[in-house]
């Protein structure tokens, strides 16, 4: 008898401690929704445009103009000649607060985020998705900045780096815990904030990896013999084959040829052998030959992490990955008339 009523005694005790447990997991999690806030995420359905926030944890919802963005994307051009001043950077990785410091600092935008670099073309070589809080943020900044650069006659090319190929292909390994928490709570996997379904989305697909202009080449990795030996130089149809396998999941491609072609170590998105460290140690002729095969006499990546902007093989390749995506510094190219610039992030320039 006793050992039942001992048993009546702790029973309640254990499951008052399991609610306990239940009603702090849901507090925790209510809490962790409530500092949320994220969006826009624009969503084409049907003949609507449905804009979705997040607002300290709650979602709004509105329907939107018809036209109040282009649902269509038409891919742009490969190359392009005799252009003055080029901009260029790149693996921003969701640091938005540290790439408007560094655009309004060498006057590239004003403090409301106005394109104010007339003509120039600025070069984004690609990695502005994950690791960082503030990646929606920072494709939204380019996408306005390109309309208002072609309203000026100027130019911003947005190219795709490894890590946009990852999240389009459904690898989210490296997304910030923010966005696991927005994901959540729309139930969406976070790809699906930019599938074809989404304005960003069909707006991604249409962009380039690699173009080329004046004389100078950009992509996010780097152009190997072995890429171009076995592809061609013809960028547009390079371009149009990497957006083709853009929507196949890391695992349907891993095992088939086209993966090792175009996701490989030696691809246009993955390589690092210009940087000792990183790859092979690849001579000037090296270099030289590959500058040959794509008819050009520089190329600029990024994806390899610097302290700064650096030059390679007596200025033939540029490094502009300059860690910005640890939100600390960050540095941006300038070549005019064929000069080229290491600019900091308070706007000094140094020539190279």
């Amino acid at each position: 008898m006793k050992k039942i009523l001992l048993l009546l005694v702790f029973i309640p005790i254990f499951s008052i401690s399991q609610e306990d447990k239940q009603n702090n997991s849901i507090k925790n999690q209510n809490s962790d929704f409530s500092n949320l806030s994220d969006g826009p995420y624009v969503f084409v359905e049907k003949n609507n445009l449905i804009e979705k926030r997040i607002i300290n944890g709650e979602i709004s919802s509105k329907v939107l103009g018809k036209n109040t963005y282009d649902t269509i994307y038409y891919p742009e051009k490969s190359t392009f000649k005799k252009i003055n001043t080029i901009a260029a950077l790149s693996d921003i990785h969701g640091q938005y607060d540290l790439v408007i410091e560094l655009l309004i600092n060498n006057e590239i935008i004003d403090k409301n985020l106005n394109w104010i670099f007339g003509e120039g073309h600025l070069v984004i070589a690609g990695d502005v998705f994950d690791r960082g809080d503030k990646v929606n943020e920072v494709l939204w900044l380019i996408y306005n900045l390109e309309i208002q650069a072609k309203n000026s006659g100027g130019h911003v090319h947005f190219l795709l780096g490894n890590h946009e190929y990852m999240v389009l292909q459904k690898d989210l390994r490296y997304i910030s815990d923010k966005y696991k928490l927005t994901s959540k709570l729309l139930k969406l996997d976070y790809d699906e904030l930019y599938s074809k379904k989404t304005i960003i989305g069909r707006w991604l697909r249409s962009k380039s990896t690699i173009i080329k202009i004046n004389s100078n080449v950009f992509t996010h990795g780097g152009v190997s013999e072995e890429f171009i030996s076995n592809n061609g130089s013809n960028f547009k149809r390079l371009n149009n084959k990497m957006r083709k396998y853009i929507d196949l999941p890391k695992n349907e491609i891993i095992n088939d040829d086209i993966y090792n072609l175009y996701y490989g170590d030696k691809s246009l998105i993955w390589y690092r052998d210009y940087f000792q460290k990183y790859g092979d140690d690849l001579t000037d002729s090296d270099v030289s030959k590959i500058l040959r095969l794509v008819n050009s006499q520089h190329i600029v990546v990024g994806h390899c992490s610097q302290d700064h902007i650096v030059q390679l093989y007596n200025n033939k390749i540029f490094g502009i990955d300059s860690s910005i995506k640890n939100g600390k510094y960050g540095e941006i190219l300038i070549i005019r008339d064929k000069q080229f610039f290491r600019a900091t992030l308070n706007g000094n320039k140094t020539q190279f």
